[in-house]
């Protein structure tokens, strides 16, 4: 049981059936978040057959191969490392994998060094840990091979600020661009051009040893490059595109003086471009996508399919303004509750994807409890009707909490107890209205990263 406070959120239902829909959505969490298991993730897609390595579809003959290590980062990397040193045992050499502070496991890896870094803010520790890999492959021959493992928080845990940046001014970067709306695609676009790592910058430093990487990915359509800003494979982004996304959210005159030299000397041509597809590095690459945000929807509509719902997937790439898809979930319901469109009733909504916060206010709160504190106003007077949005990561936003659930009794609710939900949501501060309800949604980290699932019942 993943959902820690599973008892008080069904019991919060102010009616029988909307303990039972709660019961529903504790269940699809647990089910969703359990679908980005880095363990069975790898065991489903890695194999060791005799002599041969086989990730799919894609086979290394182990003969042929000298040292073989371990590198990468992320909120599934303890999980992911640990499972691969199980699989391969004394044929893998060594490595480095950073990970999340805090929740380095009781049963490390013997080979695998671990390094807890910070999140989502980065830190010295994982740039330490970042060097280290870069110093690990850097000394690889045509014979060896890479492994790369990466998840979602990848972007974060594996920092190298670039020539000229210091960390702190990094750190001032990743602040400025948390609070300001931007998608991750915009996020990383900037980070990879400001980093030694990021950006296929990996990859060139471990040429020409071969490079294989797996992926729990936390992006939308699964782009390669986006994805712990894509260390290991070419970058589709440019130097243009990175100062592009600072003018778009008004940024440019925040920045640190040193960022903005680099970005500008990049756009100039003074500053070689991050590796591009048509470089060497990249033709002995594998990639493999061995979990994302889809398999958290199938396990999700399963749960949906045993408890005879209607299912109905709204979108595979929810994306946007927190607050206006909530906003959205909820005139959905709303008219599945009371026409029967665009599915009939007992019915599960379903999305998928990643919203983003664009933070005016000083509460505190995330992307998913920010979502379900909009949905909150649509729902209201819904007899059998509820919400849940989470984070598959357990952490949504700089808070302890997933998500949180609403029905249609949480405006009411708040009212009893004097909440006006409309300040709450001006000053970004859903984690304390729904801490007031007891309505978080609290999992503790998960050890994986497959994004955010947001789905509503009807009865």
């Amino acid at each position: 049981m993943l959902v820690k406070n599973a008892d008080k959120l069904v019991k919060n239902a102010c009616t029988p059936k909307l303990a039972e829909i709660r019961e529903i959505l504790v269940e699809l969490v647990n089910s969703a978040i359990e679908a980005g298991s880095p363990s069975s993730s790898i065991r489903k897609w890695v194999k060791l057959e005799a002599d041969k390595l086989k990730v799919g579809d894609y086979e290394v003959n182990l003969n042929e191969v000298g040292r073989i290590v371990a590198i990468g980062g992320g909120k599934a990397g303890a999980a992911m490392a640990i499972t691969l040193e199980h699989i391969l045992g004394d044929r893998l050499t060594e490595g480095i994998v950073n990970i999340p502070e805090g929740t380095l496991p009781e049963k490390t890896a013997q080979k695998i060094k671990f390094v807890e870094a910070g999140h989502p803010i980065p830190t010295e520790s994982g740039v330490k840990g970042t060097r280290q890999m870069l110093d690990l492959v850097g000394g690889l021959d045509p014979r060896d091979l890479v492994i790369c493992l990466i998840s979602g928080g990848g972007s974060a845990l594996m920092p190298l600020p670039a020539e000229g940046i210091e960390l702190s001014e990094l750190q001032e970067v990743t602040q400025l661009l948390l609070k300001s709306g931007a998608t991750i695609q915009e996020f990383n676009a900037v980070r990879k051009h400001l980093s030694a790592f990021k950006g296929g910058q990996l990859a060139r430093a471990a040429f020409p040893a071969r490079i294989v990487t797996l992926i729990i990915s936390d992006v939308i359509g699964d782009r390669l490059d986006t994805i712990a800003s894509g260390p290991s494979c070419c970058d589709l982004t440019t130097y243009r595109g990175a100062f592009s996304v600072l003018e778009k959210y008004e940024l440019v005159g925040k920045m640190p003086t040193s960022v903005m030299i680099r970005l500008r000397d990049g756009v100039k041509g003074m500053i070689p471009e991050t590796p591009g597809s048509g470089e060497k590095c990249f033709q002995k690459a594998c990639y493999k996508i061995i979990a994302s945000n889809v398999n958290a929807l199938e396990m999700a509509v399963e749960v949906g399919k045993a408890h005879n719902l209607n299912v109905h997937v709204l979108t595979t790439a929810m994306q946007g303004e927190a607050c206006q898809v909530g906003d959205a979930l909820a005139r959905v319901t709303r008219e599945v509750y009371e026409a029967g469109k665009p599915i009939s009733i007992p019915s599960l909504l379903l999305s998928g994807g990643e919203t983003t916060v664009t933070v005016r206010g000083k509460g505190m709160g995330g992307r998913n409890q920010e979502l379900v504190l909009s949905a909150a106003l649509g729902l209201a007077g819904l007899e059998n009707a509820a919400i849940v949005s989470f984070g598959t990561d357990g952490i949504d936003g700089p808070t302890d909490a997933a998500g949180a659930i609403a029905d249609g009794c949480t405006l009411s609710k708040a009212r009893e107890l004097g909440l006006d939900i409309s300040s709450y949501l001006d000053n970004n501060d859903s984690y304390h209205f729904f801490k007031e309800l007891g309505d978080l949604v609290m999992t503790g980290p998960s050890g994986t990263n497959i994004m955010d699932v947001a789905a509503a019942i009807v009865f």
